[in-house]
């Protein structure tokens, strides 16, 4: 009877424990720590991967759309535990990444690209944008209002999270006066993020396997030398977490170790740069914006 009551005490005991190692997503700690595992881990500091790999098309009125370039993409990324008082204790995500423009039947990264828009050959500058950092998420408001909650979905064991960008700001390409003729910066980001339920919600590990789709909606890259044509570029790619470096695809490794070994690493944490985009990092490059021949072909 005696070893019985123990063994049925040990049950209790060893299911007490295992409920207790599990991330409760209805409370704000719980929703922040499933963000946190999703996108990098809980602990700080340490390096996570992500990669991606997909299809870029034109679309203009009047006309099919066009694939014009396979990509491989990479970020990596940490993050950094950050003390917010009445907020409580929330983190700071800190990345970087690469993504390479390939030829859509050699998958060859590209150096050059005839636009077949304008039939004219262009130099092709792959991403490479340092940093790309996150603000800082915490569980409550400055008076302490519950302020994060969990968005994403369960369904048979799996958990399903859809993350919406609209982006439109000043566009550090066009003039001063954006607010009176136009020219501001406009893209929409679109993100699914999946993986199982068990995974997430297991306090014991500190990142999760997650999966993610992208979509991208934009301008013209400036590097097309597009010059205000009609029309926009979709990006439609799929991806996931992996273990580290070594994981990346071929194309990506030999682009990082050759000619970006920077981004084998992510910032560090207390990184404060501002963020780098493609058309930041276009107009550090490319100073002359000037159209030849008083814009004639």
């Amino acid at each position: 009877m005696k070893k019985a009551l123990m063994a049925a005490l040990c049950c209790v005991t060893a299911g007490a424990v295992h409920a207790t190692d599990r991330i409760d997503l209805s409370t704000p700690e719980g929703a922040l720590k499933a963000n946190r595992k999703i996108h990098c881990s809980l602990k700080d500091n340490q390096p996570i991967f992500y990669t991606w790999e997909g299809e870029v098309f034109s679309q203009r009125m009047g006309e099919p759309d066009r694939k014009l370039f396979k990509v491989s993409g990479m970020n990596v990324r940490q993050c950094v535990s950050i003390d917010g008082g009445k907020r409580g204790t929330g983190y700071r995500l800190v990345s970087r990444e690469v993504m390479l423009y390939l030829d859509p039947k050699t998958g060859e990264p590209l150096d050059s690209w005839h636009n077949p828009i304008t039939d004219r050959d262009v130099s092709v500058m792959h991403v490479q944008n340092d940093p790309v950092n996150g603000r800082p998420s915490f569980p409550y408001t400055k008076d302490g209002t519950p302020s994060l909650r969990w968005t994403g979905r369960e369904d048979s064991g799996s958990w399903f999270m859809s993350v919406t960008f609209p982006l439109f700001y000043h566009n550090v390409l066009q003039g001063d006066y954006q607010k009176y003729v136009g020219g501001a910066y406009q893209a929409t980001e679109m993100f699914n993020f999946l993986g199982e339920m068990d995974d997430l919600t297991d306090a014991g590990k500190d990142t999760a396997q997650v999966k993610v789709g992208w979509v991208r909606l934009s301008q013209w890259l400036p590097w097309m030398e597009m010059q205000g044509r009609e029309g926009k570029l979709y990006t439609h790619a799929a991806g996931k977490k992996i273990s580290g470096f070594d994981a990346l695809p071929q194309v990506l490794k030999t682009f990082i170790n050759s000619k970006a070994p920077l981004y084998k690493a992510p910032p560090s944490g207390d990184d404060k740069r501002r963020n780098e985009t493609s058309w930041t990092y276009f107009k550090k490059h490319v100073k002359d914006g000037r159209l030849p021949f008083g814009g004639q072909k």
